[in-house]
């Protein structure tokens, strides 16, 4: 959990863990991570999707930002929904409308229909989504993607301290697991207010907690 939530390098986590009497090599937390993060984030995602199943009127903010592997430029694909949370997490070489036409049905498959979708120009947005029959559902705007925008900072300030993923499958992997973890421990702290706030802070690690059991 410190590791995926926190932007702390493998051996920060050693040192912090040290301090607490916990003797532990860096390589165990990857380890740890690589194992339980995907079991986890599943967990996360699944018991979210049952909560909003019957939720129809969803806005979807759709947004792509460049990522370097190995200096190749990829792409990682967001969908963040009207509340902030990450639904989807998708790492492509190409951003043409195969790619855009995978995303949008993986998105929709594991999170049902939105009634708005908010994208930028590009073309690949227009094609996909005319194939798909949803264009009358697709808004365009110079703030309307900001959520999707802000979306990145999180994983942006963690590529920093990773110092960059070395390959494509390692960063789909923590791309979607940072998303979820990110999702459980977000309680929007700017949106509530202050009892409010600490209630939903003391219940995220106990129903973290039941997740791990």
């Amino acid at each position: 959990m410190m590791y995926v939530r926190f932007p702390l390098s493998l051996r920060n986590v050693e040192d912090l863990l040290a301090e607490r009497g916990i003797d532990i090599c860096h390589e165990t937390i990857r380890m740890w991570w690589n194992r339980f993060g995907p079991m986890f984030a599943a967990d996360i995602r699944r018991q979210r999707a049952s909560r909003m199943k019957g939720f129809r009127h969803w806005r979807w903010h759709v947004d792509e930002v460049f990522v370097k592997i190995k200096g190749e430029t990829h792409y990682l694909w967001r969908t963040v929904d009207h509340e902030g949370e990450i639904l989807e997490s998708y790492v492509t070489k190409k951003r043409d409308k195969s790619v855009a036409l995978r995303f949008f049905k993986k998105t929709r498959k594991r999170n049902g229909s939105a009634e708005t979708i908010v994208t930028d120009g590009l073309k690949s947005y227009t094609v996909a989504m005319r194939e798909l029959g949803n264009i009358e559902r697709r808004e365009m705007g110079r703030w309307l993607k900001n959520r999707a925008e802000n979306s990145h900072f999180p994983f942006r300030r963690r590529e920093r301290v990773m110092l960059r993923c070395r390959q494509m499958k390692s960063l789909q992997k923590f791309a979607s697991v940072h998303a979820n973890v990110h999702n459980h421990f977000n309680s929007q702290r700017h949106l509530v207010d202050k009892e409010t706030y600490k209630i939903a802070r003391s219940a995220a690690p106990a129903e973290w907690q039941n997740l791990m059991a």
